[in-house]
């Protein structure tokens, strides 16, 4: 008898608790419904994934108070989001002319470690593992004002009785100097850029989005322009012969046909020495000429096989001073910069700032793909 009444009761409190479930389960689509949330969504489709998963209260509960209640009209929804944006933007706008005061700063920095300030920067410039180039140059500002460079040629005989042949800068007034001209347009991108803060702080109205963004944009060219002018990629280098140094900036006019060319490379100051040779010289073959052969190809090259390129410039002919040469010898050499390698730093962490400024601004203004005339 008693067995048969805790069936009784097991069977009627497992009744009880269905139906609770049930009433609850119901409760919810209809408080759902209720609210708009539902709408896109089938409550049959809902009621068997609520049974059969058995989400505890606490979860549906946190997922209700997700949901606004009563629902906004999508019109109100837009203009809230517009407001929100529109404060975020004054927002950056206003804390912007903050950062442009730092950027200044730093501009400033950079100009400093580029002014011609005395005793400069003095370089060893040595060729490593041979003795081919050994000396020093002293830098200041943009211009190279001393310079002692010993070089040991095969293709370039030493004066008689010196062991090497010897290039001074001279020092004298009427000298018309070594300028390095990578360093002149990084000097005058660095000084427009400053021009640009300055515009972009005073000159204009500061919580005008379109303003300061074609001003930013400006900016970060100028500033990518004067580091990768450090940097030293393309032709920004110039070339060698266009730009070679004048005779007259030595003591004693150098042997004929050498090119010496000083350029900024990696923040380092490079030196590339060439001996060179007339084409027409080269091309009028002598008598004794162990290359002469009628089928184009020399005894020795048919023996021993052809020569390995000296140099990546053997066999191509360039216009120096008016003439046809090519190439015989080359050297290059380099030393790195301190105060060359401080503004490089300097101007890229700069310029990944304002990217991070101009980036902003395009999704703050609504469009990505905004360009500087906006």
């Amino acid at each position: 008898m008693t067995k048969s009444r805790n069936n009784v009761t097991f069977t009627l409190f497992t009744l009880f608790a269905l139906f609770s479930f049930f009433s609850f389960s119901s409760f919810l689509l209809t408080f759902l419904s209720h609210c708009g949330a539902c709408s896109d969504v089938d409550q049959k489709t809902l009621l068997p994934f609520v049974l059969a998963e058995s989400l505890p209260i606490s979860a549906l509960l946190s997922a209700m108070a997700t949901w606004a209640y009563p629902p906004l009209p999508a019109e109100q929804l837009t203009r809230e989001a517009d407001s929100a944006l529109a404060r975020e933007l004054e927002w950056l706008l206003q804390s912007l002319q903050g950062s442009l005061g730092s950027l200044k700063e730093g501009l400033q920095e950079c100009a400093a470690l580029l002014a011609p300030q005395e005793p400069g920067s003095t370089l060893v410039l040595s060729s490593l593992r041979s003795e081919h180039v050994k000396g020093f140059v002293t830098r200041v500002g943009t211009r190279v004002i001393k310079g002692d460079i010993q070089l040991r040629l095969s293709s370039l005989p030493p004066p008689r009785g010196a062991p090497s042949t010897r290039l001074t800068l001279s020092q004298s007034p009427d000298a018309p100097g070594m300028v390095l001209p990578q360093l002149v347009s990084v000097r005058n991108l660095v000084n427009q850029s400053l021009d640009i803060v300055d515009v972009s702080t005073f000159t204009g109205d500061p919580l005008n989005a379109g303003f300061i963004f074609s001003q930013l944009h400006l900016l970060h060219e100028t500033i990518s322009e004067a580091r990768q002018m450090l940097k030293g990629d393309g032709d920004v280098r110039g070339n060698w012969w266009d730009n070679s140094a004048a005779d007259n900036i030595f003591d004693s006019p150098p042997p004929p046909y050498l090119s010496f060319h000083l350029s900024i490379a990696d923040s380092a100051l490079v030196l590339l020495v060439r001996t060179l040779e007339s084409n027409t010289m080269a091309q009028a073959p002598s008598a004794f000429a162990t290359d002469i052969s009628l089928t184009g190809f020399s005894l020795r090259d048919r023996i021993f096989g052809t020569r390995n390129r000296a140099h990546d410039e053997a066999g191509d002919v360039f216009m120096w001073k008016g003439e046809e040469v090519h190439v015989r010898e080359k050297v290059r050499v380099e030393s790195q910069d301190p105060s060359l390698m401080a503004a490089m730093a300097k101007l890229t962490a700069l310029e990944h700032e304002v990217m991070r400024w101009v980036a902003a601004l395009r999704v703050l203004m609504g469009d990505e793909d905004t360009e500087s005339e906006a």
